[in-house]
């Protein structure tokens, strides 16, 4: 642990010194503490109660020279040793933007649509069961082409599966994800639609359709994300899919109140999705409240919520029925070196 801290503090004090040679650099980090009180039934799970440090990230972002731009994000909160040091790196890209494209290469967000998977995990309070499992992190490249007025992305990727690790993956083989995503702005309405191909096993696909879907009307924003996975022609549509939705409203600068529901269903009978397992069926509801005491800032952020889960579960799964979770807790944000040229 104290060769992790040192890497780290070498790796800043280095960044640091040398943006004096970029044309910008911001350097910023962000904690999230929680007072967390979980039962089952009943029973209460001591392992998953009282404080909790949940997250601890730093953030880089710099630009190298006109069109050249990196992004880093490292969590302090989850490295085990040097040698895991990139299992604990969210991303780390490197982006060159030149007219209306742009490329990526590094370690990045798996380009999977859907509104819940793309929100920083860090303004997440309880998520669906897909949610839990997929390792959305990946090493890989991208291209993507911009629309005139920006309002339009299509991206695609060619990354590691998130599979690679998983339990079915015995010949340690690679294993690729092929992913085509739209990102699209429209007024009231925006989009992250995805349709994602991706190796369970060396040569075995799991294929997603994601869509996800944003409505703001005034000061309220809806959420509703539509996932459809198959691995084969007779389980091609409804028996595994995942829906995600959430409602927002903030009826002043400094409060936003929220209610999120999950449902997570695999009917089908083979191991090929290693995120919601066959068996499943499992639902979540919740909602809660968010304080912003600093005015016109989001650096920091007061909550306090509940979920309740039921449903069906299998071995393995993070969602239990009769499940509740009553959480509060404390998010601040700072920049902490930021240079221009």
């Amino acid at each position: 642990m104290k060769r992790n801290l040192l890497f780290i503090l070498f790796a800043l004090t280095s960044l640091a010194a040398a943006a004096q040679n970029e044309k910008t650099f911001r350097l910023d980090l962000e904690t999230r503490i929680d007072y967390t009180q979980e039962y089952i039934s009943s029973t209460k799970i001591n392992d998953n109660s009282g404080f909790k440090g949940k997250y601890l990230n730093i953030r880089i972002d710099g630009q190298i020279a006109e069109g050249f731009t990196y992004s880093y994000r490292q969590r302090l909160n989850k490295i085990n040793s040097i040698y895991s040091f990139f299992e604990a790196t969210d991303w780390i890209t490197l982006n060159y933007r030149t007219g209306n494209w742009d490329f990526s290469t590094g370690k990045q967000v798996v380009a999977i649509g859907g509104y819940e998977y793309n929100a920083a995990p860090i303004d997440l309070y309880f998520c669906s069961e897909f949610w839990q499992h997929i390792a959305c992190y990946q090493f890989g490249v991208s291209a993507a082409y911009n629309t005139k007025d920006r309002k339009d992305n299509i991206m695609f990727q060619i990354c590691e599966s998130p599979f690679k690790t998983g339990q079915l993956n015995i010949e340690k083989k690679e294993m690729f994800a092929y992913n085509l995503m739209w990102t699209g702005t429209h007024g009231f309405f925006n989009s992250l639609y995805s349709v994602n191909m991706m190796e369970y096993m060396p040569g075995r696909f799991i294929n997603y359709i994601a869509l996800g879907n944003e409505f703001r009307f005034g000061n309220v924003r809806i959420e509703l994300d539509l996932m459809n996975k198959a691995s084969s022609m007779k389980d091609l549509i409804g028996k595994n899919m995942s829906v995600m939705s959430a409602i927002n409203w903030q009826p002043v600068e400094w409060v936003n109140m929220f209610a999120r529901m999950s449902y997570d269903v695999n009917r089908t009978e083979e191991l090929t999705d290693l995120c919601v397992l066959p068996g499943t069926e499992i639902t979540r509801v919740g909602g809660g409240f968010e304080f912003f005491p600093i005015k016109n800032s989001r650096n920091l952020r007061l909550h306090i919520n509940g979920c309740y889960t039921f449903g069906k579960a299998t071995v393995g799964n993070v969602l239990n029925p009769n499940q509740t979770i009553v959480d509060c807790g404390i998010t601040w944000k700072m920049n902490l070196l930021t240079t221009k040229r």
